[in-house]
């Protein structure tokens, strides 16, 4: 154990790169040559080949020009909860399988209730991430909502901008094709609430059954932050579930100074939080909350050799009673020794300098004639591309784009993401490390514009008439 952790220390410490900029046709064969069947019979010896199979190559989310995708570097106080739980390997899905586990599991939950705002009747459990709070929320929402409706009735609503998993969870929940609605987004990416109450008059009119509307918190490419509270008035008008995707935005929680932008979520029925996006802890630790805990008795199902009923008649705490996973990891033990450590002000404050961040490279991007910027974010996104000269290389804007995302992360000198907007190719800041300066984004665009440019150089004069 001492020899692994010192490696990892070591690697992270030397890492000049986020990442090492292999591909999978390296990569592939060093694996497929390992001979599983064979086994070293010696630490050092599997540790030298993980080495060269995995820490040489993997993708190091603490450097920071690494700048793609929701992912934060990690404070070492959940660093530890992830040694200790899984030395312990509690499964929080009984009491006598995880006793103060449960307990500490139950009184995060509490705690992050309260911070939403919801009352004494909340409730949640931790998940495996986003897209399964997602999935929950919505199978709550089904089960609220389908007293007499047939499921091909049912219907959800979310923005443009929302993620896919709501997508996702309703072909799982075996709702029809055409189930997910969207609605228009402003400027802004935010969801229109004249759109969504158009939506609503829609279905009511067609006799159709909206079990559920989902807003979102930070969506994953603009971190826009829908309108809670107008969204919220038109769901209580019409009896409609609202569920917050706040796996993004559920940094503001913790945040001094921008906890009023999740103004509207205590009116929610359910929420998504995500702490291994912007509570700096390691993947995975997530969480799914409602505001009327009895809701959660649609997850229940109650098994003689593991949870039989009289347990919950008798008030035993078995997780597995609100949870989709029977066998669950301890991920609370992580959140809980960050807080004990350091404190939710301190969190708050590591993502309020991201945030800032990302507020200072907007003003850097919108000011570089190289660039052209969608929005501007209020939590820690930058979506742009890079625009070549007037003359005929501007038409391969797109192709450009592209290229410099892949030439970029070949080289190893940084990473960044990649989004389609209104048809078009753009590129993606996501700033989740505090340590990433102003200097790193500048240095990061002027990379990128390097590599878009050549792409056009090269091309140019088949750029033109033909």
């Amino acid at each position: 154990m001492a020899a692994g952790t010192g490696r990892v220390a070591d690697r992270i410490r030397r890492a000049d790169r986020p990442f090492s900029g292999v591909s999978p046709e390296r990569l592939a064969p060093e694996i497929a040559a390992i001979d599983l069947e064979r086994p070293l019979h010696d630490h050092a010896a599997a540790l030298d080949e993980l080495e060269r199979v995995y820490l040489r190559d993997a993708v190091y989310f603490h450097h920071p020009r690494y700048l793609a995708h929701l992912n934060c570097p990690v404070v070492i106080p959940a660093l530890l909860g992830e040694a200790v739980l899984s030395a312990v390997n509690s499964s929080l899905d009984t009491w006598d399988q995880s006793a103060g586990g449960t307990l500490i599991e139950r009184r995060l939950i509490e705690w992050t209730a309260g911070r939403i705002g919801f009352g004494p009747a909340a409730d949640g459990v931790f998940t495996s991430g986003g897209s399964q709070s997602n999935l929950h929320a919505l199978l709550l929402a089904r089960e609220e909502a389908r007293a007499g409706a047939s499921p091909a009735r049912l219907r959800v609503i979310t923005s443009e901008a929302g993620h896919f998993s709501v997508r996702k969870a309703a072909n799982l929940l075996g709702l029809g094709p055409d189930a997910v609605v969207t609605v228009e987004t402003d400027a802004d990416r935010r969801m229109r609430p004249a759109a969504l109450a158009r939506e609503l008059d829609r279905c009511r009119r067609a006799g159709l059954v909206v079990m559920a509307v989902v807003a979102t918190a930070g969506t994953t490419d603009f971190g826009s932050i829908d309108p809670l509270p107008e969204i919220a008035s038109l769901c209580e008008t019409d009896g409609v579930w609202l569920h917050v995707d706040a796996a993004y935005g559920c940094g503001l929680l913790v945040s001094r100074r921008r906890r009023h932008l999740l103004d509207g979520v205590e009116r929610a029925d359910s929420v998504t939080v995500d702490f291994h996006k912007s509570f700096f802890q390691p993947v995975s630790s997530s969480a799914v909350l409602v505001r009327d805990g009895a809701t959660l008795r649609h997850a229940a199902h109650h098994a003689d050799y593991l949870n039989p009923r009289r347990m919950a008649e008798r008030g035993i705490p078995n997780q597995v009673d609100k949870s989709l996973q029977t066998t669950r990891r301890f991920d609370a033990l992580k959140l809980w020794l960050t807080l004990r450590v350091m404190g939710p002000d301190a969190v708050g404050e590591l993502f309020d300098e991201v945030v800032d961040r990302a507020a200072a490279s907007y003003a850097l991007v919108a000011a570089d004639p190289r660039f052209e910027v969608v929005t501007r974010s209020p939590l820690s996104t930058l979506v742009f591309r890079y625009l070549p000269p007037e003359g005929p290389g501007r038409k391969l804007a797109d192709d450009a784009n592209l290229y410099a995302r892949e030439a970029l992360a070949a080289s190893g000198e940084a990473v960044v993401a990649g989004t389609t907007v209104d048809g078009r190719h753009y590129l993606k800041f996501t700033l989740l490390n505090p340590e990433t300066t102003l200097d790193d984004i500048a240095h990061v665009l002027d990379l990128l514009a390097g590599h878009a440019q050549r792409y056009v150089d090269d091309l140019v004069p088949l750029a033109g008439p033909r």
